[in-house]
């Protein structure tokens, strides 16, 4: 404590001026300059008592700062006394606890970079073997033309499912993460819904599937346009893989005071009660799903929809087809 330059400073300035004081008040009496002598004795060494114990103090804080440089943010030094030191105290947990749910929300973008990374190389596995064969059939001089259009034919389609499945990962992992910024615009659904059945014409036109789109012009929710055609082509693509030949998909939509709402309805196998929680979970293939399904339409569907503070909810019975119901909330309702 006495390497402290202010200590010292007042140590010297306490000496001093009793020093002074004690000479004073001898010129005036011995019993005065004795009276001097024990007051301010008494009071500097009270205020040195106060001085260590505060010393000690500070030191204990420094070690606390130390502590939380290293990475330990478990400590609660909330104090609620008052004075300078206990407000200290209070900032400095404050500041632990800023800095433990840093390192908690940064540990939780790790884990989601990880998971992201183990689903993409997972999913790419299988097809990457399948090329590789193929590949090596390919390289054979002696193949048939037929067999290497097919082998070659092949290998687009799968070059053509690793694209969408990587690229369907990303943009999921950057919505789980918070990273993807939903707009808040006036969305027409007429317009909505043309631009999510545009790309999926020609898989209704090649299963012969009856769309039937109930339009309501004027009917409109305040979200992203972009992010939630790409949920609806996910329903819509879901729908078509399971309805039958000549089968039926009809879409409606219609607004009310309390929410928009997006219907999305096939005629196909239908969902078995006991899948229908596990839906929306990612890689997650039910008992009807459809073959090269991975699982993750639905689940990016339900991340879009759920970050803009909408809803899905699936009505489905096993061989009866399935109803998607997609609900953007209006205003208060929405909040």
């Amino acid at each position: 404590m006495l390497r402290n330059k202010e200590i010292r400073f007042f140590l010297t300035s306490t000496v001093l001026i009793l020093g002074i004081g004690m000479l004073l008040g001898y010129m005036h009496s011995p019993v005065t300059a004795v009276y001097i002598a024990i007051v301010g004795g008494s009071l500097a060494i009270c205020y040195m008592v106060w001085m260590a114990w505060r010393y000690q103090r500070i030191i204990q804080f420094s070690g606390y700062l130390r502590k939380i440089m290293a990475g330990d943010t478990s400590l609660d030094v909330r104090d609620n006394r008052e004075g300078d030191l206990s407000i200290l105290k209070n900032e400095i947990y404050k500041m632990t606890r800023m800095l433990s749910e840093q390192q908690e929300g940064l540990q939780k973008d790790k884990e989601k970079l990880t998971d992201a990374i183990s689903d993409i190389s997972h999913q790419i596995k299988t097809p990457l073997t399948s090329m590789t064969v193929m590949a090596d059939l390919l390289s054979d001089p002696n193949i048939e033309t037929e067999k290497r259009q097919e082998f070659t034919y092949h290998i687009r389609r799968q070059l053509e499912r690793m694209e969408w499945l990587v690229s369907s990962l990303l943009k999921l992992s950057k919505i789980d993460a918070g990273t993807t910024l939903f707009s808040k615009e006036k969305v027409e659904v007429d317009q909505l819904i043309q631009e999510v059945v545009a790309p999926m014409e020609i898989p209704v036109e090649l299963k012969e599937i009856e769309l039937e789109i109930e339009e309501k012009p004027g009917v409109t929710f305040i979200g992203d346009k972009n992010w939630t055609k790409e949920a609806c082509i996910n329903i819509l693509k879901n729908a078509i893989e399971h309805t039958p030949h000549g089968g039926k998909i009809s879409i409606s939509y219609e607004e009310n005071a309390i929410f928009t709402e997006i219907r999305i309805k096939d005629n196909g196998k239908g969902i078995e009660k006991a899948e229908l929680p596990h839906i929306f979970k990612r890689f997650y293939k039910g008992s009807q799903a459809a073959d090269g399904s991975v699982g993750i339409g639905l689940a990016m569907a339900y991340s879009i929809v759920a970050n803009q503070q909408g809803d899905i909810e699936v009505i489905s019975e096993s061989g009866k087809g399935t109803t998607f119901l997609i609900k953007f909330y209006q205003g208060e309702a929405a909040r």
